[in-house]
């Protein structure tokens, strides 16, 4: 078995064989941290699975019916129960294209795409990479990105 650790500005991971797991240092933004993760290893696909807690997250709801996308911004302590999703690269950059589930203090649950939250707390993340380049391309008549596999 292989390891290795490797440090960004507000990450720090640790590969083994060829799954990588990532920690996300507190009050530090998901989706910047995991993007400059992705770029540092140059993971051009793959899933992603994560949990945690922040104190901020701002998700995004698509409605098919109009291609308008609705982002609301929720500003207290969450237990994140679950993040998932995958890597790929649409116009020549890495995307992340994650969803969040959030726990409420009261018990309530919150849940959609994410746009970015800030980690207070732990923030814990393992990327399953493939070999391979992943391309998403934006198809107008939905209004969303799809893989292009033939790219």
């Amino acid at each position: 078995m292989e390891t290795e650790i490797f440090k960004g500005k507000n990450w720090t991971a640790k590969k083994v064989d060829t799954i990588y797991v990532v920690s996300v240092k507190d009050r530090s933004g998901i989706i910047d941290a995991l993007t400059d993760f992705v770029n540092e290893q140059k993971i051009q696909s793959g899933e992603i699975t994560g949990i945690g807690a922040v104190s901020e997250a701002t998700l995004r709801f698509f409605v098919p019916s109009t291609k308008n996308y609705v982002d609301k911004t929720f500003h207290e302590q969450m237990e994140v129960s679950n993040i998932s999703g995958n890597v790929s690269v649409l116009n020549d950059k890495p995307l992340l294209h994650l969803h969040i589930t959030l726990g409420r203090q009261d018990y309530t649950a919150l849940a959609g795409h994410l746009l970015d939250a800030k980690i207070r707390g732990a923030g814990e993340f393992i990327f399953y990479p493939l070999a391979t380049k992943m391309v998403k391309v934006r198809d107008e008549e939905v209004g969303i990105n799809f893989y292009d596999f033939e790219k």
